[in-house]
């Protein structure tokens, strides 16, 4: 381990809390999204009425869980892998699949003319960038 008050460090430790972090968030939404299946379909139901998605809610839900699971599975096991093994290579996959979900919701608030909920978005979009900057660093 590098010692952590040097840029070798700082890094380090960036790709851990960046490997975390989301890991915590996809792996909560994704698990909500199993587990309240039914309360999220309702509620996207809605949410789609009036776009051109509104046919496709459910498989659409079923995409974005999976993108949301795997992103936080991958950043997670990633983030242990950082820690222990020093190797960025599973948390760099994780990083690459939360953008990817990332822009599959942005495309589905925009579709929904929800710009507010879009524009909610673009912060977790740049984390992703970073992420995927740093953890892509040998």
């Amino acid at each position: 381990m590098p010692s952590l008050h040097t840029f070798a460090g700082a890094i380090y430790l960036m790709r851990i809390f960046a490997s975390a972090f989301l890991a915590i968030l996809f792996l909560q939404s994704g698990i909500d999204k199993i587990v309240d299946c039914r309360g999220n379909l309702e509620w996207l139901k809605g949410h789609f009425a009036r776009s051109p998605l509104a046919r496709v809610v459910p498989a659409l839900l079923t995409v974005i869980t999976i993108l949301e699971v795997a992103a936080g599975a991958l950043s997670a096991i990633g983030c242990v892998a950082v820690i222990l093994l020093h190797d960025a290579s599973v948390a760099f996959y994780g990083a690459v699949i939360s953008a990817v979900a990332v822009i599959a919701l942005f495309f589905g608030q925009r579709m929904a003319k929800d710009y507010a909920g879009a524009a909610v978005l673009v912060p977790y979009f740049l984390l992703t960038l970073v992420a995927i900057y740093l953890l892509a660093q040998p």
